[in-house]
């Protein structure tokens, strides 16, 4: 569910043409990484890179849409544009000239559990950006101009959007799985709760968010551990010692339901959510093995695209995907088809699952998805340094420590068989929630 506010300040046209398309991190080069710790306290998992002269650095701070105070939903959406909207004594036309005469690209996001920046930028010009950075995150203005035209961007998009059946219906969706809880808010607000947003408002959340304790930063790129030491306490060390964040309770999502989204459409689209499991719980390796043997995809077909394309020809594509947020996990399978086929795809879909959850895998699937699942990491995950960078995020937000990458075949080569088929019957014979967009029909019957 996350989202960058796509603001972005480009680098310039000539150097997009070439150092974008050469940041890319040598082929079969070991991802040697660095905890760099500075003198307030702040670490950084960096990678030293000098292929090309570049730095990207990412970051996050817990937060997110669930911290949206209630009333003001779509605060963190808001906030997110407005870091390069003005920071320090400089207005908002006056910092993105800057931003463009710094060689810099900046971004900032929003996701559920999340707040997200990065700023990747030329190795030359890398004091200049930085303090840019520095006066984004520490210093914001939030004038008023800037407000009001990115409230404005947003209301406009949820008014489009208002339009969209698929849209609406993945609203009514997250409400019916997740009841009153967070999750279920819309991640941009409405119309009304934007308009309540005030200035004062959004200091108040960045002064409860942007805090050094809930800090997660990586940095990629031609800069070493010395120099990145005195960067991060000069970008974060002014930063509040602790969030001020709102208690977020745990969610189970509301299985055995049936969400229908009446729509005369050629095309119904069709989600049918599991329970899952935590990315910290040691079932999460076995469930995802199950997984991408049931619908994950790769260079070799899951059951449920053997079944569903390649047999029948039902639909382009389905897939199933562990979801793992902070407070709430689950296994959704997504597919869309011919309105007419919609009832024997979705009885395909469960056959598919029944059979999983009563016989698991075989042995050969399982030898086969445990090769893919490792031979794909680098090429999904290590490929650029931007992929690098946030691959090196993520760990951290996850608590996987800073070796994972060199623990990571063996904890999916200890995957037994049993493992696998102990959570397929444990998560896919539960009474999953249905969700159905496209024309009225009764399931069991056929196109």
């Amino acid at each position: 569910m996350t989202k960058l506010f796509e603001k972005t300040r480009a680098f310039g046209l000539a150097f997009l043409l070439t150092a974008g398309s050469l940041a890319t991190f040598p082929a079969g080069a070991e991802v040697a990484i660095q905890e760099v710790k500075s003198d307030k306290g702040i670490t950084a998992w960096l990678v030293e890179d000098y292929t090309v002269p570049i730095v990207t650095v990412r970051f996050s701070f817990q937060g997110g849409n669930t911290q949206d105070p209630p009333g003001k939903e779509g605060m963190s959406e808001l906030i997110s544009g407005l870091f390069d909207e003005g920071a320090g004594e400089f207005d908002s036309d006056t910092f993105q000239t800057k931003l463009d005469e710094a060689g810099a690209e900046m971004r900032f996001g929003a996701g559920r559990d999340t707040i997200y920046g990065s700023m990747r930028m030329l190795a030359d010009r890398r004091d200049e950006a930085l303090d840019l950075l520095k006066l984004a995150v520490a210093q914001p203005r939030f004038d008023d101009a800037p407000i009001d035209r990115i409230r404005a961007q947003i209301v406009a998009g949820i008014v489009a959007n208002a339009r969209d059946p698929e849209t609406a219906a993945q609203e009514k969706w997250q409400q019916a799985l997740y009841g009153d809880h967070p999750y279920a808010r819309p991640d941009d607000g409405t119309e009304e709760t934007l308009a309540t947003i005030s200035a004062n408002d959004l200091r108040a959340y960045h002064k409860a968010i942007f805090a050094k304790d809930t800090l997660k930063v990586s940095v990629v790129g031609a800069i070493d551990a010395e120099t990145l030491k005195q960067k991060l306490d000069d970008l974060f060390g002014a930063l509040p010692e602790k969030a001020d964040l709102r208690p977020v309770p745990m969610v189970d999502i509301k299985l055995g339901q049936e969400v229908r989204v009446d729509y005369d459409l050629p095309q119904t689209s069709l989600q049918l959510a599991f329970p899952g499991v935590a990315r910290a719980s040691p079932d999460f390796f076995p469930a995802y093995v199950m997984n991408e043997i049931l619908g994950g995809g790769g260079t070799f077909s899951s059951r449920l695209f053997d079944e569903v394309r390649e047999k029948r020809g039902l639909a382009y594509g389905v897939s199933s995907g562990l979801v793992t947020n902070k407070y709430s996990s689950g296994l959704v399978i997504r597919t869309a088809t011919r309105s007419d086929r919609a009832p024997e795809t979705l009885g395909v879909i469960r056959d598919v699952v029944r059979r999983m959850a009563e016989e698991g895998p075989t042995e050969k699937e399982l030898a086969a998805t445990k090769k893919y699942i490792i031979g794909s990491y680098a090429l999904n995950n290590l490929d650029t340094s931007g992929a690098i960078a946030a691959t090196l995020l993520s760990l951290q937000q996850e608590g996987l420590g800073i070796d994972y990458m060199q623990r990571r075949d063996a904890l999916i080569n200890a995957v037994t068989l049993e493992q696998v088929r102990d959570v397929a019957r444990r998560l896919l014979t539960a009474d999953p929630a249905i969700l159905v967009i496209g024309p009225p029909f009764e399931e069991g019957t056929k196109g």
